[in-house]
């Protein structure tokens, strides 16, 4: 195994970036970028806290759920989940975030990267309802830089291409909870827990 462990033995393998390339990011939302995030239903949120332990988290919602709040800002709502809350701590000792926005059927995506803070109420929570429930919190991102990414790797991956897809490649979510996580729980039970009833439970709180 030969490993890199320098720009130059890096950039000896990859080349250097196309001006146009290295130029393209922005500091300031385009209003491109606002429709893009108008249309985006999903995005992922990338953190490391000041020990080094790193997080990726999926965020989701329906369209439009990131509210941008000005050029240089938005808010992405949260709703309940598992409560680990690993992103969320390492903000409170790393601000820094990288985002990844996804739209359906899209090949290219949006990547934001800047500086983020929780806030646990705001007069823009009204706007983030849904189905009748505010955010438990939301995420406030300045942007820093903002600019789209290239559709290779989901051309590469045939993301959206159903013939390619093969959910049962993996086990189900209920084996995989019963094996690692709760093994004392039935896989009769566990189903039925995550049958088509898991959907109906995505805004509670309790």
């Amino acid at each position: 195994m030969t490993e890199i462990t320098s720009e130059a033995q890096l950039r000896e393998l990859v080349g250097e970036p196309l001006p146009r390339v290295a130029a393209k990011d922005r500091p300031v939302l385009h209003e491109y970028d606002k429709q893009w995030l108008a249309g985006s239903p999903f995005c992922l949120v990338a953190t490391s806290g000041a020990d080094g332990s790193c997080d990726v988290s999926p965020k989701g919602d329906p369209p439009g759920f990131t509210l941008v709040l000005d050029d240089t800002t938005i808010a992405i709502p949260e709703r309940p989940g598992n409560r680990r809350a690993d992103g969320f701590r390492n903000i409170l000792t790393n601000p820094h975030v990288g985002l990844i926005y996804l739209v359906p059927g899209r090949d290219d995506t949006l990547r934001i990267n800047g500086r983020a803070r929780l806030v646990r109420d705001a007069p823009f929570f009204d706007q983030m309802t849904v189905k009748g429930h505010r955010p438990l919190l939301a995420l406030i991102v300045e942007i820093e830089q903002v600019f789209y990414h290239c559709a290779k790797s989901f051309l590469r991956s045939n993301l959206w291409q159903p013939a390619t897809w093969n959910p049962q490649a993996a086990p189900s979510r209920a084996q995989i909870v019963q094996r690692l996580e709760r093994p004392e729980e039935t896989l009769e039970d566990l189903r039925r827990y995550y049958g088509p009833e898991y959907a109906t439970r995505l805004y509670r709180t309790g």
